[in-house]
């Protein structure tokens, strides 16, 4: 059996071109001209590493959750409930204003205006993003039942509450916000945390 030509091109530089691609763009607003061109390849090229957009874009986006993964990881990990909060939303307001990325959050660009046709990938961010709100809420019932959190407190009501804020952030973000506009948002959220 004949091999294949090897690739003239190092596919994690490629992929992390098109991550920034899709995390600009979103989904449906990256082209495949926007991607190869970025990529510095061709379509067949495209083709043949990656499979096609929606193949190219889950695998940008285990990439990008990956990184992001740690962080959450990280934030769980801290001894108190207040101190996961703070980590998670300070670490989140870092991540979607670093001028090293494009302002705001794949997983939240990726979806905001899928059409039909993309209806694949709005369901796959809407299963992450609800993962890591799950991840959250248990670790925010371990902390009621530790008592680091008062009794009427709803872990999951908490964890929906943080969700959607980690996710107007973004959004905020995206729009321009700095990270001293998300760095307040945060104070907010730690004066009226319960406990």
């Amino acid at each position: 059996m004949a091999k294949g030509r090897p690739r003239a091109f190092d596919t994690d530089k490629a992929l992390d071109a098109a991550l920034k691609v899709f995390w600009r763009k979103g989904y449906e607003g990256s082209s495949l001209s926007d991607l190869t061109e970025a990529m510095g390849i061709n379509p067949p090229s495209l083709y043949a590493a990656f499979g096609n957009k929606e193949a190219l874009f889950r695998k940008a986006l285990d990439r990008y959750a990956g990184s992001s993964s740690l962080r959450l990881h990280d934030a769980l990990a801290e001894p108190s409930a207040r101190r996961v909060v703070e980590r998670l939303l300070r670490g989140a307001a870092e991540m979607l204003t670093d001028p090293c990325n494009p302002p705001g959050c794949l997983m939240v660009q990726g979806a905001l205006s899928c059409s039909d046709t993309a209806q694949s990938v709005r369901e796959e961010l809407i299963a992450r993003r609800s993962s890591n709100e799950r991840e959250l809420c248990h670790r925010l019932e371990r902390a009621k039942a530790d008592g680091d959190l008062p009794e009427g407190a709803e872990p999951a009501d908490l964890a929906r509450y943080l969700n959607i804020l980690l996710q107007g952030m973004a959004v905020q973000a995206a729009g321009g916000a700095t990270r001293a506009e998300l760095d307040r948002v945060t104070d907010l959220a730690l004066r009226i945390w319960p406990g």
